[in-house]
C-alpha cells in the first residue's frame, strides 16, 4: 500500500505531483535541489550550478487559459501570454493557495533512488539525498520523478567539423545564453531553428552586426496572435478542430493545414519550408518573417564545416567573420539518481506506457512526470498526469497487466532510437494534445463525455466541444472535480479579453 511519496523536482510538475499526492491522502515529500520552485521557468542572471533556466526575455508560447492548473485559473488581469516572472508568480500563488510549501525540502540533491531488496513485494524505494553535504537516507513507498525533459544541452559538436579545433570564435549553448548585452556588434551564427533558436535570432538581430540562422529542418512559423487578435491556441485548440482531423482524409487535413500556415506569408518564398515537407516543425515567432523580410536575419541551410574564423554551408556558401555560434540544439534528458537496472529501461518517453510508468518493474510504484512532447502546455499535460498516478498510488486507478502495457508500449514506440538523442528529431514524436489529455483522463476517470453533457447543460457542451480545449474540462467529473470548473470554462473569454481593455474604445456607430 503506497503511502509515502517522493518527488524529485519541485518545477510544474512537482508541485503538481505534492497536490495531487495530497488530494489523494498520500504523503508527498518533495526534494528541490535548488532554493526555490519553478524549475525551468525561475530566470537568474547567473549559471546556477548549470541549472537550466529561461533567458530574460522568454514569454510563454501558451496562452494563460491553456496552460494553467485545471482548478486554479490565472488572474484575470494577467497578460495572454506571460513572461517568466509571471508565470512564476503564479506559481507561488498556487503553491500558497493549497499550502504546498511545507512539503519541498529545498537545496536538497536526490542524489540516488534505487529498488529496496524486497522490491518485488514491498515495490518500496531508498533514496539517498544530500543536503549541505550531509547525506540522509529515506524509505518510500513509490517516487515521482519531475525533472522534466530540459536537463543535459545537447551539443553535437562531433556533427560540426572544424568547431572545436580550427574555429577562432567562440561558440557556447543557449544554456549560458542570458541576454543580449555580450553579443553587441558581432556576427552571430544561431545553429537550430526550434523556438528558442528561432526567438534568439530575432532578438540578437536587435544589437548584433549581422545574425545568420541556420537550419536543416523545414520549418513553419505561426503567431500567437490568431483570427480576431485572439490567442492562437484558444482558437486553434478544440474538440471540432481535433473531430475535424480525424474525420477527414490526413492528406486533406495537412492540404488545410499548410493553406492556412500560408495565408500569412509564404514560407517556400523565404526558405523555410514547402508544402511537399514530409517531416516538418512548428514554431512561434511573431517577429521573425519580419526579420527575414529586412534581412537582419539571414536564414542559411546546414553548416558543413569550420574554417578559422568562417561557417561553410551545405549549399557551397560561405559566411565569414563569424564571431559567435550559438547552439540552439536543444536538450537531451537523463536520469543519473535512478539505478542502472531501472535507468536502462527509459530509451525516451515512448518506451515508458503512457509516457509514465517503466512497464517491466515488477510494482509499479515509479513514475516519470513531465517527460511528454506535446501539441499544447506541457506544463497541463504534466498535471494531468501526476492526477492519474496519484489515483493509480492510491488505489483507485488500476494499471493493466505488465503483457498489456508492453504491448502498448511496442506499438507506439518508433523503430530507430536516434530519437532519445537528437532532440530536433524528438520534435517529430510530438502528441496531439487533446488526444493524449483525453487518453490520461479516461484512464483516471476525468474525462468529459461531450454528448451525455449535450442533453444535461447544452450551453456547457457547446462551449467545451466548439470552444478552447482549456484544463478545466478535466474537472467537471470523477476524482478531483471542481465545483468552479462550469463557471471557468463559461468566463474563460472574459479573462482573455480583461487585460486587453486597459483603454476602451466606443465602436458604436453615432450615425453620422
Amino acid at each position: 500500500m503506497v503511502q509515502r511519496v517522493a518527488v524529485i523536482g519541485a518545477g510544474v510538475g512537482g508541485l503538481a505531483s505534492v497536490k495531487c499526492c495530497l488530494d489523494e491522502g498520500l504523503e508527498p515529500t518533495c526534494f528541490e535541489r535548488s532554493e526555490d520552485i519553478g524549475g525551468v521557468w525561475r530566470y537568474t542572471d547567473f549559471m546556477d550550478d548549470r541549472r537550466v533556466s529561461v533567458y530574460r526575455s522568454v514569454i510563454t508560447n501558451t496562452s494563460k487559459e491553456m496552460s494553467c492548473f485545471s482548478d486554479f485559473p490565472c488572474p484575470e488581469d494577467f497578460p495572454n501570454y506571460l513572461p517568466h516572472s509571471l508565470l512564476l508568480e503564479y506559481f507561488r500563488m498556487y503553491a500558497q493557495h493549497f499550502d504546498l510549501l511545507r512539503y519541498i525540502r529545498f537545496k536538497t540533491t536526490a542524489v540516488s533512488v534505487r529498488k529496496r531488496p524486497d522490491f518485488t513485494t514491498s515495490g518500496q524505494w531508498e533514496v539517498v539525498t544530500e543536503t549541505s553535504g550531509v547525506r540522509e537516507s529515506h524509505i518510500f513507498d513509490a517516487v515521482m520523478v519531475c525533472t522534466g525533459h530540459y536537463q543535459e544541452p545537447y551539443l553535437p559538436l562531433a556533427s560540426f567539423p572544424g568547431i572545436d579545433t580550427r574555429f577562432r570564435g567562440q561558440y557556447l549553448h543557449s544554456l549560458e545564453y542570458k541576454n543580449v548585452d555580450v553579443f553587441r556588434g558581432k556576427r552571430v551564427l544561431v545553429v537550430g531553428i526550434g523556438n528558442t533558436g528561432g526567438d534568439l535570432a530575432v532578438e540578437l538581430s536587435h544589437v548584433a552586426a549581422k545574425v545568420f540562422l541556420s537550419t536543416r529542418s523545414n520549418t513553419w512559423v505561426l503567431s500567437r496572435v490568431s483570427d480576431h487578435g485572439f490567442p492562437c491556441d484558444m482558437v486553434g485548440t478544440t474538440r471540432f478542430n481535433h473531430f475535424l482531423d480525424w474525420l477527414l482524409p490526413s492528406a486533406l487535413t495537412r492540404r488545410i493545414r499548410f493553406r492556412r500556415f500560408n495565408s500569412w506569408f509564404n514560407h517556400t518564398n523565404y526558405g523555410l519550408a514547402s508544402t511537399k515537407s514530409s517531416k516538418f516543425k512548428l514554431i512561434i515567432n511573431e517577429e521573425l518573417p519580419f526579420c527575414l523580410l529586412s534581412g537582419t536575419v539571414v536564414l542559411k541551410p546546414s553548416v558543413k564545416e569550420f574554417t578559422e574564423s568562417s561557417a561553410i554551408f551545405e549549399d557551397g556558401t560561405m559566411e565569414e567573420n563569424i564571431d559567435v555560434v550559438l547552439f540552439a540544439t536543444g536538450y537531451i534528458f537523463s536520469f543519473p539518481f535512478l539505478e542502472e537496472s531501472v535507468r536502462s529501461l527509459i530509451d525516451d518517453n515512448r518506451s515508458l506506457y503512457k509516457c509514465i510508468f517503466p512497464p517491466q518493474l515488477e510494482k509499479p510504484t515509479l513514475a516519470i512526470i513531465g517527460l511528454v512532447q506535446l501539441t499544447g502546455s506541457v506544463m497541463v499535460g504534466s498535471e494531468m498526469q501526476a492526477r492519474w498516478v496519484s489515483g493509480v498510488f492510491a488505489g483507485w486507478n488500476k494499471l493493466p497487466p505488465t503483457s498489456r502495457m508492453m504491448a502498448d508500449v511496442l506499438k507506439k514506440k518508433p523503430p530507430v532510437k536516434k530519437y532519445m538523442m537528437n532532440p530536433s528529431e524528438r520534435e517529430n514524436l510530438k502528441m496531439s494534445f487533446i488526444s493524449y489529455m483525453d487518453e490520461i483522463a479516461a484512464c483516471a476517470g476525468v474525462k468529459p463525455n461531450v454528448l451525455k453533457l449535450l442533453l444535461t447543460d447544452p450551453q456547457l457542451a457547446l462551449a467545451i466541444f466548439f470552444g478552447p480545449c482549456s484544463p478545466y474540462q478535466y474537472r467537471l467529473v470523477g476524482r478531483g472535480k471542481w465545483t468552479g470548473a462550469r463557471n471557468a470554462i463559461l468566463t474563460q473569454w472574459q479573462r482573455t479579453l480583461k487585460p486587453l481593455r486597459s483603454r476602451v474604445v466606443d465602436d458604436s456607430s453615432n450615425g453620422s
